[in-house]
């Protein structure tokens, strides 16, 4: 199918954005949903175009990199039984159609060998495009941690959102959304173990908290070899001193008075807390992590 006959199908270019969007980022709490179910309400039967499978390429903004295989398989099956139910959501590009909403129904589709796609065509500028990929794929189950912490920052960078502001519109604890913005401080290759779900979000969470990128990969290899639980992890990380009994665990000599403490504050600023000395130590791994905990701790640094 061509420009000329899309042009022809009657799609009205009045509606280059829709009521939804603009709604869903003046409301208290962002949801996908929202949107979604907004635009095809507005939509007109003959507003929905079949677009070509080869026409279609992800949205650059999609934060989801790993797609469920077996998922994919099996809403495929679904598609050869029943069809395409709900429409995707695309935008014209110089070269074909740029998926704004919909990419598993595209993937699982060509699986299911077909040619084409029901869409519905919306003008979205860039920002736009990169606001409802986030949404879209943070209400998906599937999206591995890495994917979400990302996802978190952008939207926090793109709508410049402090992170009290963000978790209040996801409707998430604060405390969650630094837990996940402290996994993208984690060296590259266990992100990636992360993703590979190699390892999970309970060991990335404790991970990073550890401020030496060295001791990390050594005890993210020993968790995927050992099969290290999160608890006995997490105590590593609050301890100083680690007592080896055998080479497949670690005991820890308690001997810090203030661990409690060092618990409650590692859990509240996302990162490794020693208290000792009369001393808090609180660490960071690079500027954006120091300013992400002067947030945190309402400090503002006059420039």
């Amino acid at each position: 199918m061509n420009q000329n006959n899309i042009e022809e199908s009657g799609i009205p270019k009045r509606k280059a954005l829709g009521r939804g969007l603009e709604e869903l980022f003046s409301n208290e709490v962002l949801d996908y949903s929202t949107v979604e179910k907004s635009i095809l309400t507005e939509t007109n039967k003959d507003e929905i175009v079949m677009l070509p499978l080869e026409e279609l390429r992800s949205n650059p903004y999609q934060p989801r990199k790993v797609f469920d295989e077996e998922a994919l398989q099996e809403l495929a099956s679904s598609i050869k039984e029943h069809g395409v139910f709900q429409p995707i959501i695309a935008k014209k590009s110089i070269h074909g159609y740029e998926i704004i909403a919909g990419e598993r129904r595209v993937k699982a589709s060509k699986l299911a060998g077909l040619k084409e796609i029901p869409a519905i065509i919306r003008n979205f500028n860039d920002t736009q495009m990169m606001e409802i990929a986030l949404l879209e794929n943070l209400q998906r189950e599937d999206l591995n941690a890495i994917e979400e912490a990302t996802a978190y920052h952008k939207l926090q960078e793109t709508l410049s959102l402090t992170q009290e502001e963000l978790a209040k519109r996801l409707g998430k604890s604060r405390s969650h959304i630094t837990n996940m913005l402290g996994l993208l401080t984690l060296p590259a290759s266990i992100q990636e173990d992360v993703s590979n779900k190699k390892i999970s979000m309970g060991h990335a969470r404790a991970l990073s908290k550890l401020d030496n990128a060295e001791e990390q990969r050594k005890l993210a290899d020993q968790i995927i070899r050992d099969g290290m639980s999160v608890r006995e992890l997490e105590i590593i990380a609050q301890q100083p001193t680690i007592i080896k009994t055998n080479p497949q665990r670690s005991r820890i000599k308690e001997t810090n008075e203030y661990s409690y403490l060092q618990n409650e504050l590692s859990e509240k600023l996302g990162t490794k807390v020693v208290v000792r000395k009369n001393k808090i130590e609180i660490s960071f791994v690079n500027n954006n992590d120091l300013n992400r905990l002067l947030e945190i701790m309402n400090i503002e640094v006059g420039r």
